[in-house]
């Protein structure tokens, strides 16, 4: 699948039709979304591998992992709400995948690959970090996620303490239209970075 059509595939699939500011609600690109997939693509070779996709959303990394082979292919979303969208995308989109209604706290299936587009804690302090210690614990080979640039030293401090090798850090292009009530410009520009981290220690 050519990057163009991957994007063309994920635009389709909605942001949520109701965000709740609490849980940072909040869709993901989909030029940021085929970015992050096809490093994945590159450095993992997703075709065949599990994929996992921490705080889903309405799906769009999960679905886009089924897309580029990766099978099988989970997403851990709390809302019920926006599980359902997610399934309908799936289920528009042609592929297989599994959503499963969870805290991402609470999940501990491993997976070969983790994606994940987690809260940044512009809501709520330190809302990500749950996020990547799951990640960390339950990726056999790699995680692939978006952060806050400001996150970077955090991020970096938690991939050494879990013997985890920074593979990538990448600014991506991140606009946000408004959201949330207390958005009071029509869109913002996010200082965001992709990262590709490798959690597999053994050649």
């Amino acid at each position: 699948m050519r990057r163009s059509e991957l994007v063309r595939s994920l635009s389709r699939v909605p942001f949520p039709e109701d965000p709740r500011a609490d849980l940072e609600q909040v869709g993901t690109p989909a030029e940021a979304a085929a970015e992050l997939l096809f490093a994945a693509v590159r450095l993992d070779g997703l075709d065949g591998r599990s994929v996992l996709d921490l705080g889903a959303g309405t799906g769009r990394l999960a679905v886009g992992a089924a897309l580029l082979g990766a099978n099988p292919v989970v997403g851990v979303e709390v809302d019920p709400a926006l599980v359902r969208i997610a399934r309908a995308a799936a289920e528009r989109a042609g592929v297989a995948v599994k959503f499963v209604v969870a805290d991402v706290a609470a999940y501990d299936r491993p997976t070969d690959v983790v994606v994940m587009n987690p809260p940044f804690g512009a809501q709520r302090r330190h809302a990500d970090r749950p996020f990547w210690d799951r990640a960390f614990a339950l990726a056999r080979r790699s995680v692939h996620a978006f952060a806050l640039a400001d996150s970077r030293t955090f991020i970096a401090s938690r991939a050494v303490a879990r013997n985890a090798q920074v593979l990538e850090t990448q600014p991506v292009a991140w606009d946000l239209p408004r959201t949330f009530p207390h958005h009071t410009r029509r869109r913002v520009t996010l200082a965001v970075d992709r990262w590709a981290l490798r959690t597999e220690t053994a050649p």
